[in-house]
């Protein structure tokens, strides 16, 4: 019997995915546990394997079509099997026009036949006939927020549809419009305007440089960066704080029999477990917030998200009520979604939320640097390497902090104040 595979949905909060490599063509034999395919949010990418034996019978979508979560994307089963009534179609009966994507055999116009409809009208034609609602949701919520002029973009998704890629590239070329994805521009009202350049970079760096596309989580952090800096007024303190303690709290950790020698709290767990504490004092509530344009949203508990390191690019995990947990609790819980990281098999869910940042580059030689806050949070911490000092004579290791802050949300005094404090919570670590 034949069987779809649908679009995972990886959290709630996301609406479609962005099909990534294939691992099997039509006609390949299909083992359970087998790699199908990966696919990415805009903030980490996934791996979908089989759960079936069969053969793939149909592929519905491409490598970069944006996908709306849980539809099919292909079928597997006995060689011969029909796969019509999994084929996905156009439902007529979605308000605002905008073609949506299910599993169902009731409506007649396939995939493959809107496609070939959408392709009456060339798109290089005039921006005006392009159908204000064929447009991925993820991409009409990128140009609602960024005003992107859509009549600029050239569509590449399935069936002729913007996807969020489209808008990006309209976003890259400086248009944009103050209604947003409406496309009017000032009073000009519908304007033709000139389809967008592509440049042929592939000769310009001939024999000099391999021009390589950037990965969707790579782009998501362009622009995170960018906003982020044009958003916010953003300040960087440095400071540093004897490690004497830390390290003797951590190296007895080590040293215990069920360690195994083996190092179970890491000093980036100490500084968490200390930041947690720190930031739910009343006097540094400004640090714990969410920066609102005309308010603040000051958070009871510390939702502490960690910068990570992988393969896949920075992502940004969060330990929620990171304030609430025991060290040993707080250690494991962070490991585990470090690992889940690395994997690419974090939950979208878990990368977001989080009222203020660490950031640790210490491992990595780094003694001092500016991190860039992750608004609206309105702060975030740096971690750097231990300096030898000397103190009144005697050598100690000196580990530096760096706390990048928004200016907008308070006083430089504010973030000096939490920096003391953080210094002098974990010059006298314990727990």
């Amino acid at each position: 019997m034949a069987t779809a595979v649908i679009m995972p949905r990886q959290g709630q909060s996301v609406e479609s995915c962005l099909m990534g490599k294939w691992y099997k063509s039509v006609g390949d034999k299909v083992s359970a546990g087998d790699l199908l395919f990966t696919y990415e949010t805009d903030k980490a990418t996934f791996e979908e394997v089989s759960k079936v034996d069969g053969i793939l019978l149909e592929v519905f979508f491409d490598e970069g079509d944006d996908v709306e979560c849980l539809i099919n994307v292909c079928v597997i089963g006995a060689e011969g099997e029909s796969v019509e009534e999994f084929r996905p179609v156009v439902s007529s009966g979605r308000s605002g026009g905008s073609p949506e994507l299910r599993e169902s055999a009731d409506n007649p116009l396939t995939a493959g036949q809107l496609q070939q409809t959408s392709q009456i009208l060339p798109v290089s034609d005039t921006h005006e006939n392009q159908s204000p609602g064929s447009i991925s949701p993820r991409a009409k919520k990128l140009a609602e927020k960024t005003y992107a002029d859509l009549r600029y973009a050239v569509p590449t998704g399935a069936g002729g549809r913007i996807i969020e890629r489209d808008v990006q590239a309209v976003l890259s070329q400086g248009h944009r419009s103050p209604t947003g994805s409406s496309g009017a521009v000032g009073g000009m009202g519908n304007v033709s305007a000139p389809a967008a350049v592509q440049v042929d970079y592939s000769k310009q760096y001939s024999g000099e440089a391999e021009i390589v596309a950037l990965t969707n989580v790579r782009k998501f952090i362009a622009k995170a960066m960018r906003d982020s800096l044009a958003n916010s007024a953003q300040l960087t303190s440095h400071s540093s704080f004897d490690a004497t303690e830390v390290f003797a709290y951590r190296n007895k950790q080590k040293s215990l029999p069920e360690a195994g020698g083996k190092t179970s709290i890491t000093v980036t767990d100490i500084i968490i477990y200390a930041v947690s504490r720190v930031l739910i004092m009343p006097e540094h509530k400004s640090l714990n917030a969410h920066f609102l344009g005309d308010k603040m949203a000051l958070f009871n508990n510390a939702h502490i998200g960690v910068a990570v390191d992988t393969p896949r690019g920075l992502l940004v995990p969060t330990i929620f009520n990171a304030n609430t947990k025991t060290l040993p609790e707080l250690s494991a819980h962070a490991k585990e979604l470090f690992e889940k990281c690395k994997q690419g098999s974090i939950e979208p869910d878990l990368l977001k939320g989080a009222s203020f940042t660490i950031s640790n580059l210490g491992s990595l030689g780094i003694e001092m640097f500016t991190p860039i806050l992750n608004p609206p949070q309105t702060g975030i911490l740096g971690v750097c390497n231990t300096i030898e000092r000397t103190k009144n004579g005697k050598p100690y290791p000196a580990l530096g902090l760096s706390i990048t802050y928004d200016h907008q949300a308070m006083d430089g005094a504010d973030s000096a104040r939490f920096l003391k404090d953080l210094v002098e919570y974990l010059e006298n670590f314990y727990v």
